[in-house]
């Protein structure tokens, strides 16, 4: 469970972080362009910190970080951005969370 935690917290900080860096990307002020680009910095800063603290080997954690990624780009996206995902990225996730599951139960 303690890698849960470790992984969804680093893709979230991703996620966000990643949200933050293209709104400061066409922000129209410069201060809060800068605080933008700061503040996504230090989001994924503590993404790569979070997910090498995370207590299991990286080849293990690949599986569950990918669909948790797929999953909180979603989540960001439409919380952000506002935009749903389509029929096709939909099936695609499907995919790829399948396939993740596969990574991580198969021992």
């Amino acid at each position: 469970m303690k890698i849960f935690v470790f992984i969804i917290a680093a893709t979230g900080f991703e996620a966000v972080g990643d949200a933050l860096m293209r709104i400061a990307l066409r922000y129209h002020s410069m201060p809060g362009r800068v605080a933008l680009f700061a503040a996504a910095t230090g989001l994924l800063g503590m993404y790569g910190l979070f997910l090498n603290l995370a207590p299991v080997e990286f080849a293990e954690a690949t599986g569950i970080y990918l669909a948790s990624l797929f999953v909180m780009f979603q989540i960001v996206n439409f919380s952000f951005f506002r935009v749903t995902p389509s029929p096709a990225i939909l099936v695609g996730g499907a995919f790829i969370v399948t396939g993740s599951a596969i990574v991580y139960f198969w021992k």
